[in-house]
């Protein structure tokens, strides 16, 4: 409690799931913390709720593909709370469940759109600002989709590859400037989009869980917990690594 006082964070994808355990943990620890996400309704609840945790929690509604919002929305920040000292880049979308050759072009580009090409785009806002200032530290929500293959999610694992190749190259473009960048890949988790993956299909959520040597789900604390870790003076020489939170399935 207190370690981020003083601190500014940016959580996107903040609203529910992985991101709202992040938020959530970074007001806990005396962060200001901004929450943006495209649902503006659980978005402004959970701002609501965080309101007394700690530092100041605002809200911003926006959809993370347009980048020239969200740039403004990182100006804001760091003139608001005197720069920016995190981001935390976690919304994304699954995509349909296909065969490669039967994703359509737009299929393909929205997912592409969303978990690779936004997360481009708020990175660059988010370095520059953090340029501005005094260094900082990103992490990146991918996936152990992005560690390995699986049928039927050619567009969502070539995206978080996509990410984790982004991650480490931005790691080493500034290392040496203050910054530090790196990726969490989380395995099955007990969030909504894991709820809506298997459709109240109770046999598929157990044989997912079971993916997982330990048998069970991840929970949403529990990635949250190592992007804190990962923020923190306690992990400073942990810089364009990509760390799996999985239960040990890629093991």
């Amino acid at each position: 409690m207190g370690e981020f006082t003083g601190k500014t964070a940016l959580v996107t994808g903040a609203a529910s799931g992985i991101g709202k355990a992040i938020g959530t943990a970074f007001a806990q620890g005396g962060a200001n913390v901004v929450l943006v996400d495209r649902d503006a309704t659980a978005g402004e609840s959970l701002c609501k709720t965080l309101a007394d945790s700690g530092g100041l929690t605002t809200f911003a509604a926006l959809d993370i593909t347009d980048a020239s919002t969200f740039a403004e929305v990182v100006r804001d920040t760091a003139a608001q709370f005197g720069g920016l000292d995190i981001a935390v880049n976690n919304a994304g979308i699954t995509g349909p469940a296909k065969l490669t050759a039967d994703y359509s072009d737009e299929e393909w580009a929205a997912v592409i759109g969303v978990n690779l090409t936004a997360v481009f785009t708020c990175m660059r806002a988010e370095i520059q600002a953090m340029l501005e200032g005094d260094g900082g530290a990103i992490v990146d929500i991918a996936s152990t989709a992005g560690l390995r293959g699986g049928k039927g999610t050619a567009a969502y694992s070539a995206s978080k590859h996509g990410v984790l190749g982004l991650t480490r190259s931005a790691a080493l473009d500034y290392a040496r400037r203050g910054i530090r960048i790196n990726a969490v890949c989380p395995g099955a988790i007990d969030t909504p989009m894991l709820e809506r993956l298997t459709e109240s299909n109770t046999t598929l959520r157990q044989q997912i869980a079971q993916r997982s040597v330990m048998g069970r789900h991840g929970q949403p604390e529990e990635i949250a917990s190592t992007v804190l870790w990962l923020c923190s003076d306690s992990a400073s020489f942990v810089n364009g690594q990509a760390i799996a939170v999985d239960g040990g399935s890629t093991a």
